[in-house]
């Protein structure tokens, strides 16, 4: 369900750096929203290196955009960018000031997953034990 977008230039992060910041966003959203990690998606885009700049200058950030269902509470979401940056800081090596997380939400049935619309937050069981019922 939730989709993060890790946005770096080219050759920033290995492959087992990747892995292990996939794994720890994952650990991470799952713990704060209360959902199995079989929601989280994670996924890397590489920018050749002319292609990033921050004030106007070449630079080599580490971006990560994450789409969330409207509805978990304000504090939830709080924690969650806080704990996402700080396991990016920690896990990539990137220094904090290089490090930006933005979390944006819809409401559920803006997004469709496996052919179904999303479950509220909250409703997930329900939506998986009905998933499961369909295949």
């Amino acid at each position: 369900m939730p989709v993060y977008t890790c946005t770096t230039v080219q050759e920033t992060l290995g492959a087992d750096t990747k892995a292990e910041l996939a794994a720890e966003i994952t650990r991470v959203h799952s713990m704060i929203n209360h959902v199995p990690g079989t929601y989280v998606n994670v996924v890397f885009h590489e920018l050749a290196p002319e292609n990033a700049y921050t004030d106007g200058l070449p630079a080599h950030p580490l971006l990560i955009n994450g789409w969330v269902r409207t509805g978990h509470p304000a504090a939830q979401s709080s924690q969650l960018v806080a704990e996402v940056a700080a396991a990016a800081t920690r896990v990539t090596g990137i220094p904090a000031k290089r490090v930006l997380v933005v979390i944006q939400n819809s409401p559920a049935h803006f997004a469709i997953e496996g052919g179904r619309v999303l479950p509220e937050p909250g409703e997930e069981q329900a939506w998986l034990h009905e998933q499961q019922g369909a295949d």
